[in-house]
C-alpha cells in the first residue's frame, strides 16, 4: 500500500525520544487510506442513526464509530442536530471535565477557541441545563459554522461570541472551567488533511508555541481562582505541549492526572516541570493525534463576583402570541431588537456582563417575533427543546426531507394550517408555512443543500 501522507523528516526527527512515538508504527498509520470514521450522538435528541456502527469510543459515553464514511450532507438527521461529526480522539475531553469538575453543579464555561463545535456541543451536552457555555472563535468565517453547529445541536444555555482572546480578560474570574483548544501547527491530523503536510515546518511549530503561550496569557484572567483549565491542540510537537505546560506550571498552575483504561492505548506523558499530558498516535488509538492537559488555577487573594442583572418583563400580550409556539416555563425571555430571545432560567441575566466586553453572534434560542396576527417563529426555535408540544408537525419521507433540505416545495397531504414543522424521525428540521394551495419553505437559505 502507498502511502497517503508523506511525513516531514524534519517531524519524524523532532519526535525521536517523544513518550510514546515509535517511528515505524507511526509511519505505518499514515499509510492508511481509510481513516477512522467516528461520530458522537446529541443525548437531547434521540434518533435511530441509520448507519453500520463499528464499536463505542470507549473514553465517550455518545461516541460511535462507524464502519464507512457515509454521505452525511444528505443524512436529514445531521441536519437535525441528532449527532456531530468528531473525531474521536478529541472527545477524550470528556473524561478530562467530568473528572476534573463537578458537573452536576452550574458551571459558567468558555471554549475560547471553539469553531467549528465538537468540543462546545460536547460540552454542551454533559453540563447541567443552569449552567452558561460560552463558544468563541476569532475568525470570521469560522464563526458562522459554529454559530450553525450550536444553533443545530438546540442548545437553550450557549452564547457564540467572536471576541479576542485578550478581550475576556476583562471579564476576569468569570469562568469557572476554560477550554482552550489552541491553533496550531496540524500535525495530528494529516491524515484527516494530507495537504496540511505542505504547511508545516519546523518555524511554523515555533510560532505556534509562542502563539499558544500568548493566547494564554491574555485569556487566562477570565479564569477563576482554582478554576479549571483544559489545554488541548491537534499537534504531536513537544514545543506546542509539553513546553507550554512548563509555562503554565512556572506560572503557579497545578497539573492535574486524568484516569485512564490501558485498554484505551493513550499515552501519559510528562513535562520536564512534571506536568502530565495525554497524547493520542494513531497507530495506538482508533482516532487521530491529539494532546490534551488539565490544571487548576492557583487560589489567590478576592475574586470578583457577577450578580445577574434584573431583566425587563416582556408584555403580557407578547407572552400570550408567543406561548402558541414556545414553553415558556422556566424561562427567562429577553427582547433583542425586534425578536426575543429565551434562556434557561437565571442565565440572561449575565448576558449585559457580556455585551460590555465581548462581540455576541447569538445568545440563547431566538424565539421569533410578534405581528399583529401570529407569532413568526425563528428558525432556532424549530432547532430547540423550547417548541412548545402543541405545534403540529408533519414527518416526511427521506426524499420528501432532502427536498426541504434542498430549499425546494414539499407536497404533502394535510389538513394542518399556519406555521408547521418539517421533521425527520420526529426530529424538527425547520418550519413550513401551510396555506391553502401550496407549502411555503422556511429553510434558512444559506443551510440549504445545494448539491442534487
Amino acid at each position: 500500500m502507498q502511502p497517503v501522507v508523506k511525513l516531514p523528516e524534519a517531524l519524524l526527527r523532532s519526535l525521536e525520544g517523544v513518550t510514546g512515538y515509535n517511528e515505524h508504527d507511526f509511519v505505518q498509520a499514515h499509510t492508511l487510506v481509510d481513516a477512522p470514521v467516528s461520530i458522537r450522538l446529541n443525548s437531547f435528541k434521540p434518533a435511530p442513526i441509520s448507519f453500520p456502527e463499528d464499536g463505542n469510543v470507549p473514553w465517550c459515553s455518545n461516541g460511535r464509530y462507524l464502519s464507512s464514511r457515509p454521505s452525511f450532507i444528505t443524512d436529514p438527521l445531521w441536519h437535525a442536530g441528532a449527532y456531530y461529526v468528531q473525531e474521536a480522539s478529541s472527545m477524550f475531553l470528556e473524561q478530562v471535565l467530568t473528572q476534573c469538575a463537578d458537573v452536576t453543579k452550574d458551571l459558567r464555561v468558555l471554549d475560547l477557541c471553539a469553531a467549528p463545535g465538537g468540543k462546545s456541543t460536547l460540552v454542551q451536552n454533559l453540563i447541567t441545563p443552569g449552567s452558561l457555555l460560552v463558544c468563541n472563535e476569532v475568525i470570521k468565517q469560522r464563526l458562522s459554522i459554529l454559530e450553525e453547529n450550536i444553533t443545530r445541536w438546540g442548545a437553550v444555555n450557549v452564547v457564540v461570541t467572536g471576541s479576542a482572546p485578550a478581550d475576556f480578560a476583562r471579564l476576569e474570574h468569570f469562568f469557572d472551567v476554560m477550554i482552550t483548544d489552541v491553533p496550531c501547527s496540524g500535525s495530528g491530523l494529516f491524515r484527516k488533511d494530507p495537504a496540511a503536510v505542505e504547511e508545516w515546518s519546523p518555524e511554523q511549530v515555533k510560532h505556534c508555541s509562542l502563539r499558544q503561550q500568548q493566547i494564554l496569557q491574555e485569556a487566562l484572567p477570565a479564569l477563576k481562582p482554582g478554576g479549571l483549565l483544559i489545554y488541548a491542540t491537534c499537534s504531536y510537537s513537544a514545543e506546542e505541549n509539553e513546553q507550554v505546560l512548563d509555562v503554565l506550571v512556572k506560572a503557579g498552575y497545578t497539573s492535574l492526572k486524568v484516569n485512564t483504561s490501558d485498554s484505551w492505548n493513550i499515552v501519559e506523558t510528562k513535562a520536564d516541570s512534571g506536568a502530565t499530558g495525554y497524547r493520542f498516535y494513531p497507530d495506538r488509538v482508533r482516532g487521530e493525534g491529539f494532546f490534551i492537559a488539565a490544571f487548576r488555577k492557583p487560589e489567590e487573594g478576592p475574586t470578583h463576583s457577577y450578580t445577574p442583572e434584573k431583566i425587563p418583563k416582556v408584555a403580557a400580550d407578547v407572552i400570550r402570541q408567543m406561548q402558541a409556539y414556545v414553553s415558556v416555563q422556566s424561562l427567562d425571555i429577553v427582547k433583542f431588537k425586534d425578536a426575543y430571545l429565551g434562556f434557561h432560567a437565571g442565565l440572561a441575566g449575565y448576558l449585559p456582563w457580556l455585551q460590555k466586553h465581548l462581540y455576541i453572534r447569538k445568545a440563547g434560542v431566538c424565539l421569533g417575533m410578534p405581528s399583529r396576527t401570529d407569532w413568526i417563529p425563528d428558525h432556532e426555535l424549530a432547532c430547540s427543546k423550547l417548541i412548545s408540544p402543541s405545534v403540529p408537525a408533519i414527518n416526511l419521507q427521506q426524499e420528501d426531507a432532502l427536498q426541504y433540505l434542498r430549499g425546494q416545495s414539499v407536497h404533502v397531504e394535510t389538513d394542518l394550517r399556519g406555521w408547521v414543522l418539517a421533521c425527520y424521525q420526529s426530529l424538527p428540521m425547520g418550519w413550513m408555512k401551510v396555506l391553502s394551495n401550496r407549502m411555503n419553505n422556511y429553510y434558512p437559505r444559506h443551510w440549504r443543500i445545494i448539491n442534487k
